[in-house]
């Protein structure tokens, strides 16, 4: 709702019908589906517990019919509990522009940030890939911009050697060559065949896990020869309860792969021999939608930080030592209306990328008891290109050791710390 009372809009939907008054908060909008059903959307706010924060009921109907109903609590994101821009030291050191859709996820190699952008819906600007020189961490330089027609979701990225892997929606795996690497250029994509939307890739060793949405499927590539990867499996994972779950995210660990299910939960498979993938354990909670995941060693034992996304989520900490008896052994919660995107842990150290929290830095030690040492807020609503709703902010972040952290904001672009 823009602040001069303008139109609003409601899941990108213009509002139809805007009213204000001592009874509350009515807001109405829909669309028409390319199939041409009529979508309508009613929000009625009845109470303002405090400052901020609305709640009320909801309701949506599909050609006047009414297929969900429900209640609502709806926050403000406005810098919450009082905190400064930051804190613990965590400065910005520099902050760059990406033009190229909505920014979402960035790897560093090379001295330089390659930044993936994706488009939200179609009517949206298209995504790609933009190229910074990071030399100068206070002054990047943009280098290049990559986009490819048809194709504008470019979710993730990671390199190995002279090759860096995209994921994409309608490609796949995109590799370039960046052995020039402020100037990529185009090998090919992986796997052949029909279309795959890979929305999330991690490369341990030789091994490049790529997670696809549709068809819900891990792929596991050998890239002993960068590349040239040679596709060893299509691993699946079902659920007659959760029949759309799909891998949302992995990380390789000490002959382990951690899988992000999202609403199957959180996944513990041996992938030693890729050809039958084995699952050992799996964590699951009410209204999971496993998404992120970080694990290490602490004290002899083998411990999961796991994230999940959408309303109520938080940080969850996991004793995964035995994958068939998995333990929640911690706890980290912000405002029920923010989710984690990603996170990296760096010996005791865990980096979150915590959307309209920004980043968060906890001192994991202690893994029972996360501590935040440090932070920065980085959404402003105010800035361009603010859509509000739940999934923007802070989402990509690497920690490449070399003494700065490298984050990607949906509307601010690359920020360095």
């Amino acid at each position: 709702l823009p602040e001069d009372g303008g139109v609003g809009s409601l899941n990108f939907s213009p509002i139809t019908r805007q009213q204000f008054d001592d009874q509350g908060m009515l807001l109405v909008s829909g669309y028409t589906t390319t199939r041409g059903a009529t979508i309508k959307y009613v929000l009625a706010g009845c109470d303002a517990p405090e400052p901020h924060h609305i709640t009320g009921c909801y309701a949506t109907c599909t050609n006047g019919v009414l297929t969900e109903k429900g209640t609502f609590d709806a926050d403000r994101l406005v810098q919450s509990r009082g905190e400064a821009e930051s804190a613990g030291g965590f400065n910005l050191v520099s902050e760059s522009v990406v033009d190229l859709g909505f920014p979402a996820d960035v790897y560093v190699t090379k001295n330089h940030a390659y930044v993936v952008s994706i488009q939200l819906k179609s009517y949206m600007p298209a995504g790609g890939l933009t190229v910074f020189d990071v030399s100068d961490r206070s002054h990047p330089v943009l280098k290049k911009v990559i986009s490819l027609p048809g194709d504008g979701y470019w979710n993730a990225a990671w390199a190995k050697d002279d090759v860096l892997y995209v994921a994409t929606r309608a490609s796949g795996v995109i590799l370039f060559d960046i052995s020039n690497p402020g100037d990529p250029t185009y090998i090919r994509s992986v796997p052949s065949g029909a279309p795959l939307d890979v929305h999330t890739l991690f490369v341990e060793g030789n091994r490049l896990y790529a997670m696809a949405l549709r068809p819900a499927q891990t792929l596991i590539f050998d890239i002993t020869s960068p590349r040239d990867p040679v596709l060893l499996n299509r691993v699946v994972f079902t659920s007659e309860e959760f029949v759309t779950s799909y891998p949302h995210d992995a990380f390789a660990y000490e002959g382990r792969l951690y899988i992000n299910h999202t609403d199957i939960g959180f996944l513990v498979t041996d992938p030693t021999d890729p050809l039958q993938v084995q699952e050992l354990g799996k964590y699951h909670y009410n209204r999971q939608y496993s998404h992120a995941s970080a694990v290490g060693t602490f004290a002899g034992r083998t411990i999961a930080f796991e994230g999940s996304e959408q309303e109520g989520a938080h940080l969850r900490v996991l004793d995964v030592t035995d994958p068939a008896n998995i333990q929640l052994i911690g706890e980290h919660r912000l405002r029920p209306t923010t989710s984690i995107h990603n996170m990296i842990l760096k010996g005791t150290k865990l980096y979150v990328a915590w959307y309209q929290e920004g980043v968060r830095v906890f001192d994991v030690a202690n893994p029972t008891l996360p501590k935040e040492i440090a932070y920065f807020n980085a959404y402003r609503e105010t800035d361009p290109k603010r859509l509000g709703f739940v999934y923007e902010g802070v989402m990509g972040m690497r920690v490449p050791g070399d003494g700065y952290v490298y984050a990607v904001d949906t509307s601010r672009g690359l920020l360095i710390f």
